[in-house]
């Protein structure tokens, strides 16, 4: 009997497998707010690095996370590492 396993999409990938990925989720180890934060951050920093003006950019996230406010994101992305 085959079985399928439902594959969610990786938002780590670059950090982590998919495989750790999944593990880690399947046991609630993933922090989803953490992860989106790390999502606008490193969309925000492609953003600016393709000569987008940093208010612009906080508008083209926002069109993503629309129940997030400006200053929410702001916040997110020039956030200090802890």
């Amino acid at each position: 009997m085959l079985t399928v396993k439902s594959k969610m999409e990786n938002p780590l990938a670059d950090l982590i497998s998919d495989d750790i990925y999944q593990l880690l989720n399947d046991h609630g180890l993933i922090d989803e707010k953490s992860v989106r934060d790390y999502k606008i951050r490193k969309k925000f920093r492609t953003l600016r690095t393709s000569k987008i003006s940093a208010g612009d950019a906080i508008d083209a996230i926002r069109e993503e996370y629309p129940y997030l406010q400006f200053d929410t994101i702001r916040k997110i992305v020039y956030q200090l590492s802890k």
